[in-house]
Protein backbone atom coordinates (compact mmCIF):
# COMPACT_ATOMS: atom_id res chain seq x y z
CA UNK A 1 0.00 0.00 0.00
CA UNK A 2 1.39 3.51 -0.32
CA UNK A 3 -0.78 6.52 1.04
CA UNK A 4 -0.80 10.57 1.47
CA UNK A 5 -1.25 11.73 4.76
CA UNK A 6 -3.82 14.92 4.19
CA UNK A 7 -3.33 17.87 6.23
CA UNK A 8 -5.77 20.52 6.07
CA UNK A 9 -4.69 22.93 8.89
CA UNK A 10 -6.93 26.11 10.58
CA UNK A 11 -7.06 28.60 13.00
CA UNK A 12 -7.95 26.59 15.65
CA UNK A 13 -8.31 22.98 14.04
CA UNK A 14 -6.27 20.11 11.80
CA UNK A 15 -8.47 18.39 9.25
CA UNK A 16 -7.25 15.39 8.34
CA UNK A 17 -7.49 11.99 5.97
CA UNK A 18 -4.82 9.17 4.91
CA UNK A 19 -5.87 8.27 1.51
CA UNK A 20 -4.75 5.71 -0.99
CA UNK A 21 -4.92 7.90 -4.12
CA UNK A 22 -4.31 5.12 -6.25
CA UNK A 23 -7.93 3.37 -4.91
CA UNK A 24 -9.31 6.61 -4.30
CA UNK A 25 -9.93 5.85 -0.65
CA UNK A 26 -9.91 7.51 2.99
CA UNK A 27 -8.03 4.88 4.86
CA UNK A 28 -8.64 6.90 8.10
CA UNK A 29 -10.26 10.21 8.56
CA UNK A 30 -10.48 13.06 11.43
CA UNK A 31 -10.36 16.10 13.02
CA UNK A 32 -9.14 18.29 15.70
CA UNK A 33 -11.45 20.91 16.89
CA UNK A 34 -10.78 23.99 19.42
CA UNK A 35 -7.17 24.04 19.23
CA UNK A 36 -6.06 26.27 21.94
CA UNK A 37 -9.23 26.62 24.16
CA UNK A 38 -9.65 24.74 27.24
CA UNK A 39 -10.78 21.43 25.82
CA UNK A 40 -10.22 20.24 22.49
CA UNK A 41 -12.09 17.69 20.43
CA UNK A 42 -10.37 14.89 18.63
CA UNK A 43 -12.42 12.60 16.20
CA UNK A 44 -10.79 9.64 14.36
CA UNK A 45 -12.11 6.82 12.08
CA UNK A 46 -11.11 4.03 10.45
CA UNK A 47 -12.54 0.95 9.36
CA UNK A 48 -16.23 1.58 10.62
CA UNK A 49 -14.45 2.27 13.70
CA UNK A 50 -14.76 5.94 15.88
CA UNK A 51 -12.70 7.52 18.57
CA UNK A 52 -13.53 10.51 20.41
CA UNK A 53 -11.03 12.38 22.87
CA UNK A 54 -11.96 15.52 25.02
CA UNK A 55 -8.66 16.51 26.24
CA UNK A 56 -6.58 20.29 26.06
CA UNK A 57 -4.42 20.96 23.40
CA UNK A 58 -2.38 23.62 23.48
CA UNK A 59 -1.10 24.91 19.75
CA UNK A 60 -0.95 23.00 16.43
CA UNK A 61 2.38 21.07 17.26
CA UNK A 62 0.48 19.37 20.36
CA UNK A 63 -2.93 18.55 18.09
CA UNK A 64 0.00 17.26 15.07
CA UNK A 65 1.49 14.88 17.89
CA UNK A 66 -1.86 13.88 19.59
CA UNK A 67 -2.69 13.38 15.35
CA UNK A 68 -0.32 10.76 15.01
CA UNK A 69 -1.24 9.25 18.60
CA UNK A 70 -4.27 8.03 17.39
CA UNK A 71 -2.96 6.09 14.63
CA UNK A 72 -0.65 4.54 17.19
CA UNK A 73 -3.90 3.64 19.53
CA UNK A 74 -6.44 3.47 17.14
CA UNK A 75 -4.82 1.86 13.58
CA UNK A 76 -3.98 2.23 11.17
CA UNK A 77 -0.05 1.95 11.77
CA UNK A 78 1.22 4.26 9.79
CA UNK A 79 4.46 2.40 8.37
CA UNK A 80 2.31 -0.71 7.02
CA UNK A 81 0.62 2.45 4.99
CA UNK A 82 3.57 3.52 3.52
CA UNK A 83 2.78 7.23 3.66
CA UNK A 84 4.38 8.46 0.55
CA UNK A 85 3.57 12.28 0.71
CA UNK A 86 2.08 14.22 3.27
CA UNK A 87 -0.35 16.87 1.20
CA UNK A 88 -1.06 19.90 2.71
CA UNK A 89 -3.45 22.30 1.59
CA UNK A 90 -2.64 26.18 1.12
CA UNK A 91 -5.21 28.94 0.55
CA UNK A 92 -3.17 31.58 -1.26
CA UNK A 93 -0.24 30.73 -3.94
CA UNK A 94 -0.62 33.92 -5.20
CA UNK A 95 0.96 34.66 -8.60
CA UNK A 96 3.95 31.85 -8.20
CA UNK A 97 1.95 28.60 -7.95
CA UNK A 98 -0.23 26.89 -10.90
CA UNK A 99 0.30 23.49 -9.52
CA UNK A 100 1.32 21.51 -6.74
CA UNK A 101 5.03 22.00 -5.55
CA UNK A 102 7.26 20.31 -2.84
CA UNK A 103 7.71 22.17 0.07
CA UNK A 104 11.56 23.39 0.70
CA UNK A 105 12.68 26.60 2.60
CA UNK A 106 11.69 28.50 -0.51
CA UNK A 107 8.43 27.44 -0.34
CA UNK A 108 7.77 27.95 3.06
CA UNK A 109 9.30 31.80 2.13
CA UNK A 110 6.71 32.06 -0.46
CA UNK A 111 3.78 30.96 2.31
CA UNK A 112 4.98 33.45 4.50
CA UNK A 113 4.89 36.42 2.08
CA UNK A 114 1.58 35.59 1.20
CA UNK A 115 0.50 35.99 4.32
CA UNK A 116 -1.48 39.37 4.16
CA UNK A 117 -3.21 38.04 0.98
CA UNK A 118 -4.83 35.02 3.08
CA UNK A 119 -4.57 36.33 6.66
CA UNK A 120 -7.21 33.81 8.07
CA UNK A 121 -5.73 30.90 6.36
CA UNK A 122 -2.01 31.06 5.25
CA UNK A 123 -0.75 31.76 8.97
CA UNK A 124 -2.74 28.49 9.60
CA UNK A 125 -1.82 26.81 6.81
CA UNK A 126 1.83 27.59 7.21
CA UNK A 127 2.12 26.40 10.87
CA UNK A 128 0.88 22.94 9.93
CA UNK A 129 3.29 22.32 7.42
CA UNK A 130 6.11 23.20 9.81
CA UNK A 131 5.01 21.18 12.37
CA UNK A 132 4.64 18.43 9.54
CA UNK A 133 7.79 18.85 8.72
CA UNK A 134 9.51 18.49 12.19
CA UNK A 135 7.17 15.08 12.90
CA UNK A 136 7.72 13.95 9.58
CA UNK A 137 11.03 14.55 8.55
CA UNK A 138 11.81 11.33 5.88
CA UNK A 139 8.90 12.13 3.86
CA UNK A 140 7.84 14.54 0.83
CA UNK A 141 5.89 16.91 1.89
CA UNK A 142 3.76 18.99 -0.83
CA UNK A 143 1.98 22.11 -0.93
CA UNK A 144 -1.53 21.89 -2.76
CA UNK A 145 -2.67 25.83 -3.05
CA UNK A 146 -6.56 26.75 -3.70
CA UNK A 147 -5.26 28.96 -6.13
CA UNK A 148 -3.56 26.87 -8.20
CA UNK A 149 -6.58 26.33 -11.07
CA UNK A 150 -6.86 29.87 -11.09
CA UNK A 151 -3.24 31.08 -11.50
CA UNK A 152 -3.78 31.24 -15.41
CA UNK A 153 -6.50 32.76 -16.06
CA UNK A 154 -7.47 35.05 -18.87
CA UNK A 155 -5.55 38.29 -18.33
CA UNK A 156 -9.23 39.88 -19.25
CA UNK A 157 -10.91 37.94 -16.19
CA UNK A 158 -7.94 37.55 -13.82
CA UNK A 159 -7.15 41.75 -13.90
CA UNK A 160 -9.15 44.54 -12.25
CA UNK A 161 -9.95 47.60 -14.02
CA UNK A 162 -7.56 49.58 -11.15
CA UNK A 163 -4.09 52.01 -12.00
CA UNK A 164 -1.71 49.61 -13.33
CA UNK A 165 0.83 50.54 -10.71
CA UNK A 166 -0.73 50.19 -7.74
CA UNK A 167 -2.14 46.79 -9.12
CA UNK A 168 1.32 45.83 -9.35
CA UNK A 169 3.05 47.14 -6.79
CA UNK A 170 -0.08 45.49 -4.19
CA UNK A 171 -0.10 42.34 -6.75
CA UNK A 172 -3.69 43.02 -7.02
CA UNK A 173 -5.99 40.65 -9.37
CA UNK A 174 -8.20 37.77 -9.32
CA UNK A 175 -6.27 35.14 -7.22
CA UNK A 176 -9.81 32.77 -7.14
CA UNK A 177 -10.27 30.84 -4.23
CA UNK A 178 -11.69 26.46 -4.02
CA UNK A 179 -9.34 25.66 -7.43
CA UNK A 180 -8.82 21.89 -5.87
CA UNK A 181 -12.70 21.40 -5.94
CA UNK A 182 -13.32 23.26 -9.18
CA UNK A 183 -10.70 21.54 -10.96
CA UNK A 184 -11.53 17.81 -9.39
CA UNK A 185 -15.20 18.40 -10.18
CA UNK A 186 -14.78 19.61 -13.49
CA UNK A 187 -12.55 16.64 -14.43
CA UNK A 188 -15.00 14.31 -12.65
CA UNK A 189 -17.86 15.39 -14.55
CA UNK A 190 -16.08 15.20 -18.25
CA UNK A 191 -15.41 11.39 -16.37
CA UNK A 192 -19.40 10.75 -15.70
CA UNK A 193 -20.72 12.43 -18.94
CA UNK A 194 -18.13 9.93 -21.14
CA UNK A 195 -17.09 13.21 -22.63
CA UNK A 196 -13.85 14.65 -23.34
CA UNK A 197 -12.52 17.09 -20.84
CA UNK A 198 -10.99 19.08 -23.66
CA UNK A 199 -14.54 19.20 -25.51
CA UNK A 200 -16.29 20.47 -22.73
CA UNK A 201 -17.57 24.12 -21.69
CA UNK A 202 -18.44 23.98 -17.96
CA UNK A 203 -19.66 26.02 -15.31
CA UNK A 204 -19.30 24.43 -11.72
CA UNK A 205 -21.04 25.76 -8.61
CA UNK A 206 -18.76 25.02 -5.15
CA UNK A 207 -21.79 25.93 -2.87
CA UNK A 208 -21.14 25.68 0.85
CA UNK A 209 -20.73 28.49 3.43
CA UNK A 210 -18.50 29.60 1.54
CA UNK A 211 -19.47 29.51 -2.07
CA UNK A 212 -17.64 29.99 -5.79
CA UNK A 213 -18.66 29.78 -9.19
CA UNK A 214 -15.98 28.69 -12.56
CA UNK A 215 -16.29 28.98 -15.66
CA UNK A 216 -13.80 25.89 -17.32
CA UNK A 217 -13.42 25.52 -20.82
CA UNK A 218 -11.32 22.07 -22.36
CA UNK A 219 -10.43 21.63 -18.26
CA UNK A 220 -8.93 25.20 -17.76
CA UNK A 221 -10.38 28.03 -15.38
CA UNK A 222 -11.44 31.02 -17.64
CA UNK A 223 -12.94 32.85 -14.98
CA UNK A 224 -14.20 32.77 -11.39
CA UNK A 225 -16.45 34.62 -8.92
CA UNK A 226 -14.21 34.97 -6.32
CA UNK A 227 -11.45 37.36 -6.66
CA UNK A 228 -9.02 39.27 -5.11
CA UNK A 229 -9.85 37.44 -1.39
CA UNK A 230 -12.89 34.94 -0.94
CA UNK A 231 -15.15 37.66 -0.68
CA UNK A 232 -15.90 38.98 -4.12
CA UNK A 233 -18.86 36.93 -6.01
CA UNK A 234 -21.77 35.01 -4.87
CA UNK A 235 -23.76 35.25 -1.57
CA UNK A 236 -22.24 33.14 0.93
CA UNK A 237 -23.29 31.97 4.55
CA UNK A 238 -21.63 34.89 6.16
CA UNK A 239 -19.92 37.03 3.51
CA UNK A 240 -21.52 39.66 1.11
CA UNK A 241 -20.09 38.35 -1.68
CA UNK A 242 -20.38 41.37 -5.09
CA UNK A 243 -21.21 44.40 -3.29
CA UNK A 244 -20.43 48.45 -4.46
CA UNK A 245 -16.70 49.08 -2.76
CA UNK A 246 -18.29 52.64 -2.18
CA UNK A 247 -20.49 50.95 0.50
CA UNK A 248 -17.21 50.59 2.59
CA UNK A 249 -16.53 54.54 1.71
CA UNK A 250 -19.86 55.56 2.75
CA UNK A 251 -19.77 53.12 6.44
CA UNK A 252 -16.41 54.78 6.74
CA UNK A 253 -17.21 58.54 6.72
CA UNK A 254 -21.15 58.20 7.94
CA UNK A 255 -21.81 55.35 10.40
CA UNK A 256 -17.85 55.96 11.99
CA UNK A 257 -16.82 52.51 11.11
CA UNK A 258 -13.23 51.46 11.15
CA UNK A 259 -11.85 49.43 8.45
CA UNK A 260 -11.61 46.58 10.89
CA UNK A 261 -15.08 46.83 11.38
CA UNK A 262 -15.98 46.78 7.79
CA UNK A 263 -14.16 43.93 6.99
CA UNK A 264 -15.82 42.27 9.60
CA UNK A 265 -19.38 43.08 8.64
CA UNK A 266 -18.22 42.02 5.12
CA UNK A 267 -17.04 38.73 6.02
CA UNK A 268 -19.04 37.80 9.16
CA UNK A 269 -21.73 39.37 9.65
CA UNK A 270 -23.82 39.77 5.77
CA UNK A 271 -24.90 37.16 3.66
CA UNK A 272 -27.11 34.78 4.87
CA UNK A 273 -26.77 35.95 8.63
CA UNK A 274 -26.85 39.64 7.96
CA UNK A 275 -30.05 39.04 5.98
CA UNK A 276 -31.75 36.23 8.41
CA UNK A 277 -29.34 35.92 11.28
CA UNK A 278 -28.40 32.21 10.28
CA UNK A 279 -26.26 31.28 7.93
CA UNK A 280 -27.18 27.41 7.82
CA UNK A 281 -29.81 27.07 4.63
CA UNK A 282 -31.21 24.19 6.54
CA UNK A 283 -32.30 26.77 9.09
CA UNK A 284 -33.23 29.61 6.41
CA UNK A 285 -35.36 27.47 4.47
CA UNK A 286 -36.96 25.91 7.88
CA UNK A 287 -38.14 30.09 8.23
CA UNK A 288 -39.06 30.62 4.91
CA UNK A 289 -41.74 27.74 5.37
CA UNK A 290 -42.80 29.52 8.70
CA UNK A 291 -43.56 32.40 6.35
CA UNK A 292 -41.00 34.43 7.50
CA UNK A 293 -40.30 37.15 4.62
CA UNK A 294 -36.76 37.98 5.35
CA UNK A 295 -35.97 34.52 4.61
CA UNK A 296 -38.01 34.09 1.44
CA UNK A 297 -36.15 37.12 0.48
CA UNK A 298 -32.83 35.94 1.29
CA UNK A 299 -33.06 33.01 -0.68
CA UNK A 300 -34.27 35.09 -3.68
CA UNK A 301 -31.01 37.02 -3.18
CA UNK A 302 -29.39 33.51 -2.91
CA UNK A 303 -30.75 31.95 -6.51
CA UNK A 304 -30.66 35.26 -8.27
CA UNK A 305 -27.22 36.02 -7.71
CA UNK A 306 -26.08 32.02 -8.87
CA UNK A 307 -28.73 32.78 -11.54
CA UNK A 308 -27.02 35.88 -12.87
CA UNK A 309 -23.34 33.86 -13.07
CA UNK A 310 -24.78 31.35 -14.58
CA UNK A 311 -25.96 33.48 -17.27
CA UNK A 312 -22.28 35.42 -17.39
CA UNK A 313 -20.22 32.55 -17.61
CA UNK A 314 -22.30 30.66 -20.39
CA UNK A 315 -21.53 33.58 -22.33
CA UNK A 316 -17.86 33.61 -20.99
CA UNK A 317 -17.60 30.18 -22.53
CA UNK A 318 -20.17 30.80 -26.05
CA UNK A 319 -22.31 28.12 -25.00
CA UNK A 320 -22.81 25.74 -22.01
CA UNK A 321 -22.37 21.78 -22.17
CA UNK A 322 -22.36 21.02 -18.33
CA UNK A 323 -23.77 22.51 -14.76
CA UNK A 324 -22.33 20.98 -11.91
CA UNK A 325 -23.11 21.24 -7.89
CA UNK A 326 -20.94 20.53 -5.55
CA UNK A 327 -19.90 20.79 -1.64
CA UNK A 328 -22.39 21.29 1.01
CA UNK A 329 -25.29 23.20 -0.09
CA UNK A 330 -25.10 22.15 -3.55
CA UNK A 331 -24.89 18.08 -2.95
CA UNK A 332 -27.36 18.16 -0.30
CA UNK A 333 -30.20 21.13 -0.86
CA UNK A 334 -32.62 20.39 -3.98
CA UNK A 335 -34.48 23.48 -3.40
CA UNK A 336 -31.23 26.01 -3.86
CA UNK A 337 -30.48 23.65 -7.21
CA UNK A 338 -34.09 24.03 -8.43
CA UNK A 339 -34.15 27.77 -7.86
CA UNK A 340 -30.80 28.36 -9.59
CA UNK A 341 -31.80 27.17 -12.78
CA UNK A 342 -35.33 28.47 -12.63
CA UNK A 343 -35.72 30.84 -16.13
CA UNK A 344 -32.84 29.04 -17.36
CA UNK A 345 -34.85 27.13 -20.34
CA UNK A 346 -33.93 29.60 -22.64
CA UNK A 347 -30.06 28.42 -22.33
CA UNK A 348 -31.19 24.66 -22.31
CA UNK A 349 -30.83 24.21 -18.48
CA UNK A 350 -33.47 22.47 -17.09
CA UNK A 351 -33.50 19.95 -13.95
CA UNK A 352 -35.85 16.94 -13.89
CA UNK A 353 -37.48 16.96 -10.48
CA UNK A 354 -37.65 13.25 -10.21
CA UNK A 355 -34.12 12.99 -9.72
CA UNK A 356 -33.64 16.28 -7.97
CA UNK A 357 -33.31 15.19 -4.71
CA UNK A 358 -31.52 16.27 -1.67
CA UNK A 359 -28.29 14.68 -0.17
CA UNK A 360 -26.93 12.99 -3.97
CA UNK A 361 -24.27 11.21 -2.13
CA UNK A 362 -22.95 9.94 -6.02
CA UNK A 363 -21.72 11.51 -8.95
CA UNK A 364 -25.66 12.16 -10.44
CA UNK A 365 -26.90 13.97 -13.72
CA UNK A 366 -30.24 15.52 -12.69
CA UNK A 367 -31.41 17.16 -16.28
CA UNK A 368 -34.03 15.14 -18.37
CA UNK A 369 -32.45 12.79 -20.79
CA UNK A 370 -31.21 14.46 -24.21
CA UNK A 371 -31.24 17.80 -22.31
CA UNK A 372 -29.24 20.19 -24.27
CA UNK A 373 -27.24 20.94 -21.09
CA UNK A 374 -26.53 18.53 -18.59
CA UNK A 375 -26.69 19.32 -15.42
CA UNK A 376 -24.58 17.06 -12.95
CA UNK A 377 -24.47 16.54 -8.57
CA UNK A 378 -20.86 15.92 -8.55
CA UNK A 379 -19.72 15.20 -4.94
CA UNK A 380 -16.34 17.06 -3.90
CA UNK A 381 -13.26 15.64 -2.85
CA UNK A 382 -10.73 18.26 -2.41
CA UNK A 383 -8.70 15.57 0.00
CA UNK A 384 -8.26 13.10 -2.54
CA UNK A 385 -7.88 15.74 -5.09
CA UNK A 386 -4.49 16.69 -2.62
CA UNK A 387 -3.57 13.62 -2.58
CA UNK A 388 -3.39 12.22 -5.67
CA UNK A 389 -1.49 15.56 -6.47
CA UNK A 390 0.63 14.88 -3.64
CA UNK A 391 1.47 11.99 -4.85
CA UNK A 392 2.43 12.78 -8.63
CA UNK A 393 5.45 14.91 -7.80
CA UNK A 394 7.00 11.81 -5.13
CA UNK A 395 8.91 8.98 -6.99
CA UNK A 396 7.37 5.54 -7.17
CA UNK A 397 10.16 3.65 -5.31
CA UNK A 398 9.89 6.60 -2.26
CA UNK A 399 10.06 4.93 0.99
CA UNK A 400 7.82 5.35 4.03
CA UNK A 401 8.26 7.64 6.38
CA UNK A 402 7.72 7.44 10.06
CA UNK A 403 6.99 9.95 12.78
CA UNK A 404 9.91 11.74 14.41
CA UNK A 405 10.49 10.90 18.10
CA UNK A 406 8.44 13.30 20.46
Amino acid sequence: MSTVLVINSGSSSIKYQLVDPGAGTAVAVGLIERIGESQSHIVHRTDGHTEERRLPIADHGEGLRRLLAMFDAVGPDLTAAGICAVGHRVVMGGRHYDGPVVVDQEVLDRITELCPLAPLHNPANLKGIQVGLALLPDVPHVAVFDTAFFRNLPAAAATYALDREVAEKYAVRRYGAHGTSHQYVSAKAAEVLGRDLADLRQIVLHLGNGASASAVAGGAAVDTSMGFTPLEGLVMGTRTGDIDPAVAFHLERNAGMSVDDIDTLFNKRSGLKGLTGENDLRLVHKMVADGDDAARLALEIYTRRLRKYIGGYAAVLGGLDALTFTAGVGENDATVRAGAVEGLEFLGIRIDPDRNTDRIKEPTVISPDGAPVAVLVVPTNEELAIAQQAASLVPAEAGAGRPAAG
